[in-house]
């Protein structure tokens, strides 16, 4: 079976080690700190205004988009009537 600990139990720890530990709760202590008034300086400035978009901006945002698809609409039924006319070119159709 393994040591019992209990009162009388002791252990040996060196100085280097002890100031490690030192070290890191100092560090994290330090970072806890640090946080805690980032969040209080966080809670104090002041809030962005929310975007407000219109209804006539998304109106014509809607309407540019409709337009240019359109647009792209007639551009491709352009495309495949000059592709059919080299077709029949080449092919002697």
């Amino acid at each position: 079976m393994g040591k019992e600990l209990n009162e009388d139990t002791g252990f040996q720890v060196s100085i280097k080690t002890l100031m490690a530990i030192g070290f890191a709760m100092a560090t994290i202590i330090g970072m806890w700190f640090a946080l805690q008034a980032d969040i209080a300086e966080a809670k104090e400035l002041p809030v962005p205004p929310a975007p407000d978009v219109t209804r006539m901006e998304f109106d014509m945002k809607d309407q540019m988009i409709r337009q240019t698809i359109m647009t792209t609409q007639e551009d491709v039924q352009e495309i495949k009537k000059s592709i059919e006319k080299i077709e029949d070119k080449l092919f002697n159709r």
